[in-house]
């Protein structure tokens, strides 16, 4: 039997190709919840994900999983608007048009920033095509001194200062250039004519998470079973044990291998594997509104607001899903348990959420929130330093630990330049790949 831990995409993913291959295997999950960060609240219509999610269209292995789960329909293919809020005005930022009236930005600057989201180089006045090929490239760079030189001191100062400083705060100066322009990358497929093309899942994430589930088998999924430890043997997993129930004593179950699909503190916790990665959390609650706040998706804030973004769900995906809810996302990441956003209770949260929409949209009625909903997890993202791949978390753990080993986790590298649930499905396979080869089934 081989044991995952973990039931998040990655633990449900390694879990669904391993048995593709013909092994038996058992998911122990802590929670009583499935799907780690797509885990999802009950709306009037389709459940909306905690952490707001979407697909690039670079994502294909999460796409095939869909596929092969008899999903592929149900990926749908959505321009995502997006705009950016500064000086009390939003500026839509999606069609070439658009861009060229953002006031704040001369027309080498427009170029400037546009040339590089083509990932076309044209410092010196010499376009070039292969600067940009390889992110490694730019690891032990800068984003910030990156922004400065590949487009201009003003495209910096307006745009990438404010989207680094929400996202980053005091840590923005260690964050690489590789991880911005992977972003860049990441989002820049779009419609010139339309916007940036995002997918979505018909009835969310939690369809594709339910069908994993059902795929992988119920009955192969033990929930409510914290992993206390890797046991070895010979210098290889031989076992995993698990918390007993109400006071039991603990049980031991033997593997022939293991995948850990969990952060890697808690791999540190269960084989003594270190990882020098640091993590950032996220203060994210849903917000219910019987109307539109705004007419975009992805509302990038530069202001003194108290969330780097407004990401309106229900200008993305119809309304009429959700029962006619409009659904608001607000945001803010935490770089330090201590900051002062994380320490408030729920209902301070959100009452700091309501205050800063207000301030940046006085139209807006509290009468019309119908309900808000609070999710906070201290790890939800790396922060992508200088010299992070240095510090990833190799698949394959039998030299450093144990052979039998495995990582599936969040500091894998298939969760580089950016994380997400692809990455999640990425680091399951590879697992599970490494397995099938080294023993067979």
């Amino acid at each position: 039997m081989i044991g995952v831990v973990g039931g998040g995409i990655a633990g449900l993913a390694a879990a669904h190709r391993l048995q593709q291959r013909g092994h038996d295997v058992t998911v122990f999950e802590a929670s009583e919840d499935l799907g780690g960060l797509a885990a999802t609240y009950e709306t009037q219509g389709d459940p909306i994900e905690k952490f707001y999610h979407h697909l690039s269209k670079s994502e294909q292995t999460i796409v095939d999983l869909a596929t092969d789960l008899g999903l592929g329909e149900a990926v749908e293919w959505i321009v995502g608007k997006n705009a950016y809020y500064v000086d009390g005005t939003v500026h839509p930022m999606d069609t070439p048009w658009q861009i060229l009236a953002f006031p704040h930005w001369s027309l080498y600057d427009t170029f400037r920033l546009g040339m590089l989201t083509l990932d076309v180089d044209v410092r010196g006045g010499r376009p070039r095509f292969d600067t940009y090929e390889r992110l490694e490239d730019f690891e032990d760079v800068s984003a910030v001194d990156f922004a400065k030189k590949h487009t201009t001191e003003n495209v910096y100062e307006t745009f990438f200062d404010p989207l680094l400083d929400a996202k980053f705060g005091d840590r923005k100066q260690d964050v690489s250039a590789a991880w911005l322009l992977g972003r860049i990358k990441f989002r820049g497929e779009r419609d010139i004519l339309r916007g940036e093309i995002l997918g979505y899942f018909d009835g969310g994430f939690a369809r594709l998470i339910d069908a994993l589930v059902g795929d992988v088998g119920r009955e192969n999924i033990v929930t409510g079973a914290r992993v206390r430890a890797v046991e070895t043997s010979d210098g290889a997993a031989a076992g995993l044990t698990v918390e007993g129930e109400d006071g039991q004593p603990p049980t031991t179950h033997d593997c022939d291998a293991v995948v850990v699909a969990t952060m890697p503190h808690v791999l540190e916790d269960l084989t003594g594997y270190p990882c020098d990665i640091d993590f950032q959390g996220t203060v994210c609650s849903v917000i219910s509104l019987e109307e539109s706040l705004t007419e975009t998706y992805w509302l990038n804030v530069a202001d003194e607001a108290p969330f780097g973004a407004l990401i309106e769900h229900t200008n993305f995906v119809d309304p009429a899903r959700y029962g006619g809810e409009h659904l608001l996302y607000a945001v803010s990441y935490v770089q330090n348990m201590e900051e002062a956003l994380w320490q408030k209770d729920d209902a301070a949260v959100e009452e700091t959420w309501l205050q800063g929409i207000e301030d940046l949209f006085p139209q807006f009625d509290r009468d019309a929130v119908n309900w808000i909903e609070t999710a906070r997890n201290p790890r939800t993202a790396p922060i992508y330093e200088q010299g992070y791949l240095d510090m990833v978390v190799p698949y394959d753990l039998g030299e450093a630990v144990a052979d039998g080993l495995y990582y599936a986790g969040m500091a894998t590298k298939a969760q580089y330049p950016e994380r997400s649930l692809n990455g999640g499905v990425v680091a399951g396979y590879s697992c599970a790949d490494l397995i099938d080869e080294h023993t067979g089934p």
